[in-house]
């Protein structure tokens, strides 16, 4: 047999051997969850504790679920000394509960160089889940539950005028308050995640009848 014909029958018994080893190989695993909105609210109304309180139903949610990260919600405050949602959460990338990629950087997830949200990135329906991996009611489901907290404008930065967007830094259930809220399904009245409309009074009630229910973006601050 020629140098040529046993070079050629050694590299196809080479290949044969390493083929099924290659078609047995693993998928890499998805990446760890770093973002979710909750599963359920605190219970009362925009009253959250404000940003500690918000930020512990968060961890304790995470945690549950078997996060090692820690987590902030992604809120805004007002007034003296006032906290933008976005220089809360880390500097991404964030990814949700079943590995699907909600945004790679801070300006990703804003777009803040481009109209992102316009061709598919960022929080939307159908990668926007719990911390348990499951789908939140939006437009269509009963009930709706669309509206998300944030008290924040769509850059992520804190509202400066004197209206209440925040129902007085997550401490109030007081009828006269109000919160900014922002749609995950991106429906019913704009395409923007974390700034569409206020909600009508702090209550839970008040927010069950504008479409909510108290829930919360949570971002991993030390995702990687």
């Amino acid at each position: 047999m020629s140098k040529m014909m046993l070079a050629l029958t050694a590299s196809a018994l080479l290949c044969a051997i390493s083929m099924p080893a290659l078609a047995g190989e693993a998928p890499p695993p998805p990446p760890p969850m770093s973002f979710f909105i909750t599963s359920v609210g605190l219970g009362n109304g925009a009253n959250l504790g404000g940003l500690a309180g918000a930020d512990k139903h968060c961890q304790t949610l995470a945690a549950a679920a078997g996060s090692k990260f820690t987590w902030r919600a992604y809120l805004s405050t007002q007034g003296a000394g006032a906290v933008n949602a976005r220089d809360r959460i880390g500097q991404g990338p964030w990814y949700g509960a079943k590995g699907e990629k909600i945004a790679m950087n801070l300006a990703e997830l804003h777009g803040d160089t481009l109209d992102l949200a316009r061709i598919g990135n960022g929080v939307m329906k159908n990668r926007a889940l719990s911390e348990k991996g499951e789908p939140i009611n939006g437009v269509g489901s009963t009930p709706n539950q669309h509206d998300i907290l944030t008290g924040t404008k769509p850059d992520g930065t804190a509202y400066t005028d004197a209206a209440d967007h925040t129902c007085k830094n997550w401490t109030s259930t007081a009828a006269d308050g109000s919160a900014q809220v922002g749609h995950f399904d991106r429906a019913g009245g704009g395409i923007s995640w974390n700034a569409v409309h206020a909600s009508r009074g702090c209550s839970q009630e008040n927010l069950v009848a504008t479409g909510g229910a108290g829930l919360l973006y949570c971002f991993a601050t030390d995702a990687k």
